[in-house]
């Protein structure tokens, strides 16, 4: 017998939106724009050499051990400095032109659209999401999945990041939701699925990678979005 939800949590970034491609396009047109390729071989040079440290300090702004401007600091200045450029004026004029690039990209995850519209006469739902203030509800409403949701909840809003359990109860306040009702949604394990549990929240990791699980087994894992319709 199925579990009945009210509130369905979605992380946005690689859950809805296809954030790892859109993201890609635009650091491949900065790359020729900015003419990186005098001191990296290929863009792929370079963005191997940036995914890693960005991955990582996303980790640790996740776990409080940098801030928000130390993050965006940190993985420009890391590419940059080979270059021999180590200015953070530079360096946060080149992010905010990533971040008008990225609002532009709207390529959503497969079967997104479709899932949406098979939830929403069902369920009421909400957007739980790590990203900056300034640009998720753009590349909602240009991605065209903002009315499909009632609130977008923020770890700036919140003052806090996923994984930790107060961004969840946080949500859960500010929805009117209940934790027995409520489902999370979401792609990183560390940041939706150990934290949803964490909070007391059911959990369903979207895994297309087929990625080995942690310490436990999540109440849902599915492989594609439409998977979602078998379950709820």
């Amino acid at each position: 017998m199925r579990k009945v939800y009210k509130s369905l949590f979605f992380d946005l970034d690689d859950t809805l939106l296809d954030t790892a491609q859109n993201n890609k396009a635009c650091l491949e047109e900065i790359y020729a724009d900015y003419h990186f390729d005098r001191h990296y071989d290929s863009f792929e040079t370079f963005y191997d050499y940036y995914m890693p440290h960005n991955l990582m300090l996303w980790a640790k702004y996740r776990n409080h051990e940098i801030d928000r401007r130390a993050l965006i600091l940190g993985r420009l200045l890391h590419v940059l400095r080979p270059m021999g450029i180590d200015d953070e004026e530079y360096a946060l004029r080149l992010n905010r032109d990533f971040l008008e690039r990225s609002v532009k990209r709207n390529k959503i995850v497969d079967d997104a659209m479709e899932v949406l519209e098979y939830l929403r006469p069902k369920y009421r739902m909400f957007i739980l999401s790590n990203g900056f203030r300034e640009i998720q509800s753009q590349k909602l409403t240009n991605a065209g999945l903002m009315p499909y949701f009632e609130k977008i909840i923020l770890s700036e809003d919140a003052a806090i990041q996923k994984p930790h359990k107060a961004i969840f109860d946080y949500a859960l306040k500010n929805t009117n939701s209940r934790r027995r009702d409520s489902l999370m949604i979401g792609d990183c394990w560390e940041a939706d699925i150990e934290g949803a549990r964490l909070a007391g929240i059911d959990q369903l990791w979207f895994n297309p990678d087929m990625k080995p699980v942690g310490a436990f087994n999540p109440t849902y894992s599915i492989r594609t979005l439409r998977e979602i319709k078998l379950i709820l």
